[in-house]
């Protein structure tokens, strides 16, 4: 059934069933009050009913399932039986590094303010760090496929005390080809565990998920979140290739944070010392970059330490940062969901954004069919350096 914002008026955190310690916690996280999400999807989780949620990135969703799964731990023992080397009791998936590392950025000080300890579980980092942290014991695991199962592999991380298991943006989990080991992965857990789901799409991978791990689950599709939403406006900017590069650099020469698309590493970069020479703040995110480069350009953006940063899809799922109020995709998608997780980046949190798609004329037909299947409405309109349509998107 889907939740309404005027549903939850005048609902707290602590009517739906949260301890004081968290609502407090959350408070201080700025989420003095639920979004439709969450009051959808935490009461459900309070009473152990495997949940799987619809709703794009920006609804609220990982305070909808951090919350209570720390809120579920603490009925479970809590952190009364800390001891070293204790085994996980919940684990969250997530599809790629960033997106691991923005959810322990929520989940860590709600477990914290209760007295539980969370762990990032991730590649491309060395796992010595990760191994010391299982050694000294965690209650919450947040962390990508690929490196939880090296690790299970090793023998140095036991998921048979998990209870609680979250798939974030299961979706793009299978689109990246990890349903096999998540299937995996979810069989090392404790038989009977919870099982919460979320998901843009309900695809064939995802649909095998549910099929398989999910008993009965409450399924919460939040209206008003899908990415045709009147928060977000889709604009596309019909251009000649020549011109792309000085119509980015007047689109992003203004005072909000902008996040800008291309399809290839190379240009990222080139775009990115473009805009550095034309006197704009920005930097760039792909796949070239070890971790801690990605990062640190991250939180220079997240910081305002740059106004702009220049991604390739390696970044779609990835980023979540509440203030981003323009995105432009320097490179139009191939195909509509690419289109869904790029958009997602703005409007989150209930916030205005705007997406601009810049074109060549001949990519208009493959376009008009791209957004049918996303099912949004765009405005379409041909533009030079310097003219209206430019200066306008630029005033936002």
């Amino acid at each position: 059934m889907a939740t309404t914002a005027s549903d939850v008026v005048g609902v707290t955190f602590g009517d739906l069933g949260l301890g004081e310690n968290i609502v407090r916690e959350l408070a201080a996280l700025g989420a003095p009050s639920p979004f439709p999400i969450q009051a959808a999807t935490i009461p459900d989780v309070l009473a152990g009913r495997d949940v799987l949620g619809r709703g794009k990135t920006g609804s609220g969703k990982t305070i909808a399932f951090g919350a209570p799964l720390v809120e579920k731990l603490m009925e479970n023992n809590g952190a009364k039986d800390r001891k070293m080397a204790r085994k996980p009791r919940a684990l969250i998936l997530a599809p790629t590094r960033e997106l691991a590392l923005q959810i322990d950025r929520t989940v860590q000080p709600i477990a914290r303010s209760v007295g539980l300890f969370t762990t990032q579980i991730y590649g491309g980092v060395p796992q010595y760090r990760q191994v010391s942290a299982l050694q000294r014991g965690v209650d919450i695991i947040i962390g990508t496929a690929g490196r939880i199962e090296d690790l299970i592999d090793q023998g140095r991380l036991d998921l048979s005390e998990v209870v609680v298991t979250v798939l974030d943006e299961a979706d793009y989990m299978c689109d990246l080809g990890f349903l096999e080991p998540v299937q995996r992965i979810l069989r090392q857990t404790k038989a009977g565990g919870q099982k919460l789901l979320f998901s843009a799409t309900l695809d064939k991978g995802v649909a095998s998920l549910v099929k398989e791990f999910l008993t009965n689950p409450a399924v919460h599709e939040v209206a008003g979140e899908d990415q045709a939403s009147s928060t977000i406006d889709h604009r596309v900017l019909v251009i000649e290739h020549r011109d792309k590069g000085r119509i980015i650099e007047e689109l992003v020469n203004r005072e909000g944070k902008t996040l800008i698309f291309s399809r290839t590493r190379a240009y990222a970069e080139q775009l990115a010392d473009q805009l550095e020479d034309a006197g704009v703040k920005a930097t760039s995110l792909h796949g070239d970059l070890n971790q801690a480069r990605r990062t640190r350009n991250l939180q220079m953006l997240t910081s305002g330490r740059v106004n702009v940063l220049v991604a390739t899809d390696v970044a779609a799922r990835g980023i979540h940062v509440d203030d981003i109020d323009l995105v432009i995709q320097a490179d139009a998608p191939d195909e509509y969901k690419t289109y869904l997780h790029r958009a997602g980046r703005t409007g989150r949190a209930g916030k205005t954004g705007t997406v601009v798609t810049l074109i060549p004329k001949q990519r208009k037909r493959r376009m008009d069919e791209l957004l049918d299947r996303a099912e949004i409405d765009a405005s379409y309109t041909s533009a030079t350096p310097g003219d209206a349509a430019v200066r306008e998107l630029a005033s936002i």
